[in-house]
């Protein structure tokens, strides 16, 4: 379990986590989200004991980073994936990082099979892509088998079998009972990866919920409808209060089909009273999809949060340590 209570961190004159509190539990995958300069890596950074908070606290199954006495078994995290010697070779990394925590040989040898390095473990990282990276970068996380890992972006570079490897990889460690705080920019991914939320804006809590009740929240709804009656049904539904654009858009993460006949987009109106309207007319429904998304979920919580907006970060705002 990962606890932040009343966590808070200044750069200077930046105030870039503001009295954070949240509880990450086990058994499920907890995604971290928040606009660029939220405060996400520089809270993680505080739970791994990297930064000192000006005030809070943020403990590891009750205790502070520094008093594990051995904390890759405890914890495994992925910050920074270009976080090694370029020179060394995989399996010498991770050999390093066993020895400083008394872990067998043999238990590298398992990771790098786990994350797809074992072709490769004696390559210098310093030649790897950022796919490769990334996966050596996990297989550190991994390997003191701990409790708690905590992943920052860790689908970047990831091809698409990689990305749903490393999806499926956090289902399973959360399934077992693990921790998992994952942080990302990848809403559909997230909407797919994510049990529960944590939402972050300017270094302060928007919302914890739920992937399904902060998705709910959205007001940007519409329903995707299939009919061979099309045309009648849109009728009803206009004559009711909605409104209905001819064709569609795909469910999130997903292209819209590729037959178009009588596909229409509804908006302004839940997809039940759809169905109802159209059972009280004897319409036939060949599909009715709400298109709520996490994407439009996301943004409505953070539009009034955004550190740079759009035009992108401010260069002297970012070396005090705004863009964290």
């Amino acid at each position: 379990m990962i606890e932040v209570r009343d966590l808070t961190k200044r750069y200077g004159s930046k105030l870039a986590v503001d009295q954070l509190s949240f509880t990450v539990d086990p058994g499920r995958v907890t995604g971290f989200l928040g606009p660029n300069g939220a405060g996400k890596s520089t809270t993680m950074r505080l739970v791994l004991g990297l930064d000192h908070p000006n005030a809070g606290s943020a403990t590891i199954n009750g205790k502070p980073y520094h008093e594990l006495a051995k904390p890759l078994r405890t914890v495994g995290a992925l910050l920074e994936v270009k976080s090694v010697h370029a020179g060394r070779s995989a399996r010498n990394h991770l050999l390093f990082l066993a020895q400083t925590q008394g872990l067998p040989r043999a238990r590298v040898d398992e990771v790098l099979g786990l994350v797809g390095l074992a072709d490769v473990a004696d390559k210098r990282a310093g030649s790897f892509s950022l796919g490769m990276s990334q996966r050596l970068g996990i297989a550190a996380a991994m390997l003191g088998d701990p409790q708690v890992l905590l992943l920052d972006e860790p689908v970047n570079g990831l091809d698409p079998e990689g990305v749903l490897w490393i999806r499926n990889l956090m289902r399973q460690l959360a399934a077992e009972g693990r921790t998992i705080l994952v942080s990302s920019h990848l809403m559909n991914e997230m909407a797919v990866t994510a049990d529960y939320l944590i939402v972050i804006g300017r270094g302060r809590l928007i919302t914890e919920s739920s992937t399904q009740d902060v998705i709910a929240r959205s007001t940007d709804k519409s329903v995707r409808v299939r009919s061979p009656d099309a045309a009648r049904l849109a009728e009803l539904i206009t004559g009711a209060g909605g409104a209905v654009v001819p064709g569609g858009t795909g469910a999130p993460g997903e292209p819209a089909p590729a037959n178009g006949a009588g596909l229409v987009t509804v908006t302004g109106m839940e997809a039940p009273r759809i169905g109802e309207l159209a059972a009280s007319a004897s319409i036939v429904l060949h599909e009715l999809t709400p298109l709520a998304s996490l994407e439009d979920a996301f943004i409505e919580l953070t539009s009034g949060s955004l550190e740079f907006g759009k035009h992108g970060p401010d260069p002297v705002a970012a070396r005090d340590g705004s863009a964290r």
